[in-house]
Formats: C-alpha cells, sequence, structure tokens
C-alpha cells in the first residue's frame, strides 16, 4: 500500500485520520481509510462488513424464493418447466457476465457511489460530468424502483397467501397500500437504528433462505397431491400458447430469473463500509450467482416437477402464481400458507439489505451534490452511522410512487420492469465506457479477468443487457390490453426528463461530477 501512502501524502499533505475502534487491524483500517482518500472522499461510514456478509446481503437482495417466485406469473405465461428451468441456467450464464465486468470496476473505483463515480473516471474529460450525471440518475431510479417492487410483491403476496383460506377475498388497492407502507415503515427503523446488527441479519437471511428452500424442496415433493411429472415433462415441457407470443414465449418465461438477480449491483453501494474492498467485494459480487443460482435449483426443479394445470394458475389472486401453485400442490390451505410464510419472511429480509443498498445510493449521489436538498441527504448520523436523512428519502419516494397503484395497477406493475432496465443501464454505460477505451483502466485493477477474456464477457454482459431493456419493455401477454400494457419505456423516460429539466435548471450550475482521481491499482 506504499504508492496509496504517497498520493495521500502528495495530495492533502498530512495523513488520513483515522478511527480505530471500529475492531479491524490497525494497519487493515489504516489502508483503507487512504485508499478512499486516493479516490476523493472522506470516510464517514463504519467498516463493519466482510466479504461474507457482502455476498449474504447480495444473496439477500436476490431472495431466490421471492425473486423467482414473485413475477412467476410470466414463467406461467411464457409457456411453464421449459423457461423456468432452462431459462435459469441461461439467465445464470449472461447475469454472471454483468457481475464480473461490475467487480473489475469496483475493484479499481470501490466507492458508494458505483457506476456514476465510474462513469465520470472512465469517460474523456469533455462528456465526463454529463455522463456521470446520466448514469447517476439511472442509477437512483434503479435503486428505488426495485426497492419498492420488492415492498410492494410483499403486500401483494400476503393479500395471495389470504385468498388460500378465503377464496372470494378480493383485495382492494387501498388495502394492498396500507400493507405496502406497514413494511415502508418497518424497514425503515430497522435500517436507520440498526447497522450495528445489519451484517448479523444479512447473515441470518442466508441460512434462513437455504433452510426454507430445503423445506420447500421437501414438503412439495413428497407431498405432490396433484401428482409428478415425468423428468421429461419436468425440465422440458414447454405451451407456447398461453401468452400469444408463439416461440418467442420461452424469452418472456425467463422474466422471473433475470428479476432474481437484477439487483446484485447494488452491493457496489456498500464499498465504503467494508474492510479491503478491492478485492471482497469483486469476489462478494462475482458469488452472487454462481452460489445463489445452484441455490435456486433445489427449489425451481420441485416446482417444475409438481405444476399444476398452467391454465389454472394463470387465474391465481392478485396474479401471485407461487401462493396458488403451494396450496395446490400442499392439498390445503394450511400447508400452501406454510410455505408462502417462509417466502413472505424472506421477502422481509430481502426488503430490509435492498433498503440498506438504495439508501446508501441515494446518500453517495447526494454527496457529491446531484439531487435536490443534498447537503440535508448527504448527513452521516454520528450516533448510528448511518445516512438516515438519505433512507428518509428513499423510504418517502417509495411511498409517494406507492400512491399511483390507486389510479392503475397497470402503470405501478411498469415500476417493477423500470427498476430492472434503469439497473441494467446503469452497469452497461460504465461497462461500454471501458471498452471504448480498451479497458485500460481495469486491467490494472487488482481484481481483472485480464486482456484475453475479459473482452468477451463485457461484450456478452452488453448485449443481454441491450436484450433485458427490450424484454422487460414488453407487455406479458397478448394482445395488448389496458390492463396487459406494458408502460415501463413510458415511466423510464418521463423519469429521465425530469432528472434532464433539474439538471437544466439547476445541477448544471452545481454539479461537478464526483472527485478526480487515478482509481486503484494493482500496486495499491
Amino acid at each position: 500500500m506504499g504508492s496509496i501512502k504517497e498520493k495521500v501524502t502528495s495530495q492533502n499533505g498530512s495523513p488520513a485520520s483515522v478511527d480505530y475502534e471500529s475492531g479491524q487491524t490497525q494497519l487493515g483500517t489504516v489502508h483503507d481509510v487512504q485508499a478512499l482518500t486516493v479516490l476523493g472522499y472522506k470516510p464517514e461510514l463504519q467498516r463493519n462488513r466482510s466479504m461474507f456478509t457482502l455476498l449474504f446481503q447480495s444473496l439477500a437482495i436476490a431472495a431466490i424464493p421471492y425473486g423467482f417466485g414473485g413475477p412467476l406469473i410470466s414463467a406461467i405465461y411464457g409457456g411453464g418447466q421449459l423457461p423456468m428451468f432452462l431459462g435459469w441456467i441461461v439467465v445464470l450464464i449472461l447475469d454472471e457476465c454483468i457481475a464480473l465486468s461490475l467487480s473489475e470496476l469496483a475493484s479499481r473505483y470501490p466507492t458508494s457511489a458505483g457506476p456514476y463515480y465510474w462513469s465520470f473516471q472512465l469517460a474523456s474529460p469533455k462528456y465526463r460530468r454529463g455522463l456521470s450525471f446520466i448514469t447517476g440518475w439511472t442509477w437512483l431510479i434503479g435503486n428505488w424502483t426495485i426497492t419498492l417492487s420488492v415492498n410492494f410483491g410483499f403486500a401483494s403476496m400476503l393479500a395471495a397467501a389470504i385468498s388460500l383460506f378465503e377464496p372470494d377475498f378480493a383485495v382492494e388497492a387501498w388495502q394492498l397500500l396500507l400493507i405496502f407502507y406497514a413494511l415502508c415503515f418497518l424497514t425503515f427503523f430497522l435500517v436507520a437504528f440498526g447497522n450495528k446488527i445489519l451484517p448479523m441479519v444479512d447473515t441470518i437471511c442466508a441460512i434462513f433462505t437455504a433452510i426454507s428452500i430445503i423445506v420447500t424442496c421437501i414438503c412439495i415433493s413428497v407431498k405432490a397431491d396433484v401428482g409428478r411429472h415425468s423428468p421429461s415433462y419436468t425440465l422440458g415441457h414447454y405451451d407456447t400458447t398461453l401468452s400469444g407470443w408463439n416461440t418467442f414465449s420461452f424469452w418472456i418465461g425467463i422474466l422471473p430469473a433475470a428479476y432474481t438477480f437484477s439487483a446484485m449491483g447494488m452491493i457496489t453501494s456498500m464499498a465504503e463500509e467494508c474492510s479491503e474492498p478491492t478485492v471482497k467485494l469483486p469476489n462478494a459480487l462475482s458469488l452472487c450467482v454462481p452460489v445463489g443460482g445452484i441455490a435456486g435449483l433445489f427449489f425451481i426443479i420441485p416446482l417444475c416437477a409438481t405444476l399444476p394445470d398452467l391454465a389454472d394458475i394463470l387465474e391465481a389472486p392478485v396474479g401471485q402464481a407461487l401462493p396458488y401453485i403451494f396450496g395446490v400442490v400442499m392439498g390445503t390451505p394450511g400447508g400452501g400458507l406454510a410455505l408462502t410464510v417462509l417466502v413472505l419472511i424472506i421477502t422481509l429480509f430481502c426488503s430490509i439489505s435492498i433498503t440498506v443498498a438504495a439508501s446508501r445510493t441515494t446518500w453517495a449521489f447526494a454527496r457529491d451534490n446531484a439531487i435536490p436538498l443534498a447537503r440535508l441527504w448527504s448527513k452521516v448520523d454520528e450516533r448510528h452511522g448511518t445516512p438516515i436523512w438519505a433512507l428518509v428519502l428513499t423510504t418517502l419516494i417509495e411511498m409517494l410512487l406507492g400512491l399511483i397503484n390507486l389510479g392503475s395497477s397497470s402503470a405501478f406493475l411498469a415500476f417493477v420492469s423500470v427498476g430492472v432496465i434503469s439497473l441494467a443501464v446503469s452497469y452497461g454505460i460504465p461497462i461500454v465506457i471501458s471498452m471504448f477505451h480498451n479497458r485500460k483502466e481495469v486491467n490494472s485493477a487488482r481484481w481483472t479477468m485480464g486482456s484475453y477474456i475479459g473482452p468477451v464477457v463485457n461484450l456478452l454482459a452488453v448485449a443481454w443487457i441491450a436484450f433485458e431493456v427490450v424484454l422487460f419493455s414488453m407487455p406479458t401477454a397478448l394482445p395488448v390490453t389496458e390492463v396487459s400494457m406494458n408502460y415501463a419505456i413510458v415511466v423510464f423516460v418521463g423519469f429521465m426528463v425530469l432528472s434532464a429539466i433539474w439538471y437544466g435548471v439547476y445541477a448544471r450550475k452545481v454539479y461537478r461530477g464526483p472527485p478526480e482521481s487515478d482509481g486503484l491499482t494493482v500496486d495499491s
């Protein structure tokens, strides 16, 4: 780390101050402080995360039983078992390309600013400020809307669980909204005042998710009240008549798998809360997809083997296929509810972990004076070590956007797609800039794929991101009606227009981009 120390001294004239009360080794703490100073920021958050707790947080955000089960109705429209199983494998390969590409960037520039910081550092001086602003707002919108989708998904799944006992129960939009608000408040207080225990919460979530997958696998495999399918049917059944998209239905069917890992990059916002982030952060990010992917097979294959009639699943209450499937396969409402409760608990954990990441992203963007009232949102509460005001803003934005469901459920469903699209675009911009400059910066990172494998992986990642944007903009079923219309692109463009107006009216006068930096190289 000698080279880092030299840079710190030459830029600031004096060594960085260090707080040794965090329990880390003195040398490690000094190095982390110096590394962050090189990147242009002063340390404000406690480094209480390890590689494993970051990995557990990324798995908590993926929340496989919810991530795959929440939007499962899309896989049913897409044809059933084939897109559920084979689609999962395809998405794992392509999403791992994104994860590896982001890992290099996170190793080179390990800050909570994430993609918009990377875009600024990688782009030419002429375009860097505009590109970083666009990336930052896309990144922020993705964080807010994907968190919103998780919390509202919890409300929808809870309503569907009630329908197991009350088939005639029709949940009203205002009832869903109240459940959603209750979860927002609960998550807010846990994240705001429980920062010290949050790494443990992520660890508990990982353990609980593994246990829940095993329990679900055993229960539905043993009970299988509607019978078990043959191996060929389990892994290969494909009904192209349900969505109206014919053979393209397969790609509609992979939407749940793509949604599951769409927010994996959000843990880059935890870079300033991890020791040795140039290695531990990319390790956690690159392991998320393979570890979660293998675990997911133990959840997906038993579902495929015991799946009821696809046409019947499409009539599931509140559009939530998973509680309905559990109820039918287990043969009793109580059995279906028990398995659904496991998924709801996992979703609660997911809500906590993803809200933490979204609040850190909001805080980092405010720190660089890129959003209105930036000085307020960039404050860190010294007592709890948390950017509470950024968390307040994140929660308020969620609650305001949730009101849209009162007027149009179709418009609200677009937020699920907007979250995936926004995150994907924010991943893609710095990857493309890096490729344009022949990967000059990431090739010198401590964690890198090298100059031979790296370009191929980057190219696959960008191609998949472009296809995801198209895929999540399409309606699930044809013919398109007012209800089935996908308004994702309209909502996404609307958000970007608002951010452009803000930039033109005020932000261009005060936003100078993140601090300039040479990044952290191998010799660091």
